[in-house]
C-alpha cells in the first residue's frame, strides 16, 4: 500500500467549496490519509497553488498551509480545525500571507489548482520556527520517504 490522501470536503481534482475559500468561512478541508511507510517518523503537509495570479501568466507558487511534525500516528486532520486544536507536537510554517494557519483559495482570476501535498518523512524534524517553503523543504531535504498528493480546483464566482 502506498500512501495516500484524501478529503471527505472535496475529491480529487474537483472544485473545493467555497465554504474553504475566501468567499466562504476559510475553513481548512478535512483530510485524511493512509499508507504510510513503516519507518514514517512524522509528516509534512504543504498546501500551495502554482497558479497564481493568473492560470493564463503565473508568476509565482502561492503557499496557502504548512505544518510539519505531524506525528506518524494521526491519520487526518477534521475540517475547519483551529491551530490550538491540532494533535500535540505539529508545528507551523509561515504561508504566503506571513501568517500561520489555513489560509484558503482567495484566486484573483481564472480556475486555479490547489496542492495539498504530504510527505512521510523518516525523522522529526527541529523546531524551525515559522519557517517559509523553502526553509521547510530545506530541512526536509534527504528524509523523505514518501509522497502523496490531492488537488482541488477554485474559481471565484463575479
Amino acid at each position: 500500500m502506498s500512501l495516500a490522501i484524501c478529503s471527505n470536503s472535496f475529491r480529487h481534482n474537483h472544485t473545493i467549496p467555497a465554504s474553504h475559500t475566501c468567499d466562504g468561512n476559510d475553513l481548512s478541508p478535512h483530510l485524511a490519509w493512509s499508507g504510510l511507510p513503516r519507518e514514517t517518523k512524522s509528516l509534512v503537509l504543504i498546501v500551495d497553488d502554482p497558479d497564481a495570479p493568473d492560470p493564463a501568466a503565473p508568476k509565482m507558487t502561492w503557499v496557502h498551509w504548512l505544518l510539519y511534525n505531524i506525528p506518524a500516528t494521526t491519520s487526518s486532520l477534521q475540517e475547519g480545525i483551529q491551530e490550538q486544536n491540532l494533535p500535540q507536537g505539529i508545528l507551523h510554517g509561515l504561508n504566503d500571507w506571513k501568517r500561520t494557519g489555513y489560509g484558503g483559495p482567495c484566486p484573483p482570476i481564472g480556475c486555479h489548482r490547489y496542492f495539498f501535498k504530504l510527505y512521510a518523512l523518516d525523522t522529526l524534524l527541529p523546531d524551525l520556527g515559522t519557517p517559509d517553503k523553502p526553509a521547510l523543504e530545506q530541512a526536509m531535504q534527504d528524509h523523505i520517504l514518501a509522497k502523496a498528493e490531492l488537488v482541488g480546483t477554485y474559481q471565484r464566482s463575479r
